[in-house]
């Protein structure tokens, strides 16, 4: 078949740039962006033995499309023992949470950069019978190798941005041709199946693989030592950017009677940054990495951890939602253990989500100005707080059973390819 002619300009150029993969990739790795002891994996050249068998391969590339994959992992693991699952990620934050969570048996491996001669080297090394992506990109070499190799293939929890959209309506062939590829489309929400559709693919239905998951893990004997440190329940501010800081701290710096504050980063080397931010309003702050010293905030600079917190909390702030281009971050996580949330506006990731919140009474949506007020509120009030989580609660339990019904579609292709 004759690519349409974007896609052949599309591998040509990804081919002649190629070459500069590996200085690219080590410049990002002096960063701190990729992991310097895995680059040979961004590049399809890790001698990492395949297990014998059947092998399903999952990609997400970004923390929380990684961490939505873990419910389709575990049951994978659970119903098809004899299946060898791969699960890839771009990230390095993504690559440590899935170290930790993913169950036993599942192999992790950086997604390798989408250029032609990577993405033939990883199809001929895994030779995935099925590939599922967790995607809101499309990424042509791998998809196209991966077709071409005999691989079913599956988009799942499938969404396109407004950029991503508009870019593929100025080359309807090639969206037509890639979608064309796909064994099974599951679209996110119903503002995804209608774009999916007028891109030319052919959508089944919908499922959000952010619902169906299991609520965060907390390690018991963490959680109970934690639980003395406080007096009351904490306030936690979750998942917060640089540029956030400054907003969320000078919200909590003027009541006296605030309770300790928990303060996670969405990435945790800016711990100490935050530290000296919280000290130049005046505020104690010490890291949890370093130090078990009262203060006004502890700033959580550990990994997989929110399930701690979130179980520990009096009300919670969903950060990444208090400045504009970040797009928010997963509610769902507080819902599931109960604990109010309050969301800044800038939510474009996670845009049904929050709607479903709002709809079911379930989360405080205020603009960053209206932190402070927002954040008083639930501490005044923790009962009508806890009334909140309930509903948001009710509003997940629903859509997290409606996911799973989703993942039994996906794990229906399995049986066709196993042997």
């Amino acid at each position: 078949m004759i690519r349409p002619s974007a896609l052949a300009l599309y591998r040509a150029a990804t081919g002649l740039l190629e070459p500069l993969a590996p200085s690219l990739l080590a410049s990002r790795a002096r960063k701190g962006k990729e992991d310097p002891a895995r680059i040979a994996e961004r590049l399809a050249k890790a001698p990492t033995t395949r297990p014998d068998g059947p092998l399903v391969w999952l990609h997400g590339a970004s923390v929380g499309e990684s961490l939505s994959i873990l419910p389709l992992v575990e049951r994978l693991r659970a119903e098809r023992p004899e299946v060898v699952v791969l699960v890839t990620s771009g990230t390095t934050t993504s690559a440590a949470l899935l170290a930790k969570r993913l169950p036993t048996g599942a192999i992790h491996q950086y997604a390798p950069v989408d250029a032609p001669g990577a993405a033939r080297r990883f199809i001929a090394r895994w030779k995935p019978s099925l590939a599922i992506f967790v995607e809101s990109e499309l990424w042509p070499n791998l998809l196209l190798e991966a077709k071409a190799a005999g691989t079913r293939l599956a988009l799942v929890s499938a969404k396109l941005s407004d950029r991503s959209f508009a870019s593929w309506q100025r080359r309807p062939d090639a969206a037509r041709q890639l979608l064309s590829n796909f064994d099974l489309i599951l679209a996110q929400d119903a503002r995804a199946h209608e774009r999916f559709e007028t891109l030319g693919g052919k959508v089944t239905g919908e499922a959000d693989l952010k619902f169906g998951a299991a609520p965060l893990p907390a390690d018991e004997t963490t959680l109970i030592a934690e639980r003395a440190r406080f007096t009351r329940p904490p306030l936690l501010i979750a998942s917060t950017h640089s540029g956030e800081d400054e907003i969320v701290l000078d919200a909590i710096a003027g009541p006296p009677d605030r309770p300790s504050v928990v303060l996670a980063p969405r990435h945790v080397e800016r711990g100490p940054a935050i530290v000296a931010l919280a000290k130049a309003r005046g505020l104690t702050a010490s890291l949890r990495s370093q130090s078990r010293e009262p203060a006004d905030i502890l700033v959580a600079d550990t990994l997989g951890e929110m399930g701690l917190w979130f179980r520990l909390a009096g009300t919670s702030v969903i950060a990444g939602s208090m400045v504009p281009d970040i797009g928010g971050h997963n509610p769902l996580e507080a819902a599931r253990l109960d604990c109010p949330a309050i969301s800044g506006p800038f939510v474009d990731n996670w845009v049904s989500a929050f709607a479903g919140l709002e709809a079911a009474d379930g989360v405080v949506m205020t603009s960053p100005e209206g932190l402070r007020d927002a954040i008083a509120a639930d501490l005044a009030d923790p009962g009508a707080a806890k009334a909140r989580a309930a509903r948001a609660r009710s509003f997940v339990d629903a859509r997290d059973a409606e996911a799973r019904a989703g993942l039994s579609l996906i794990l229906e292709l399995v049986p066709k390819i196993a042997s």
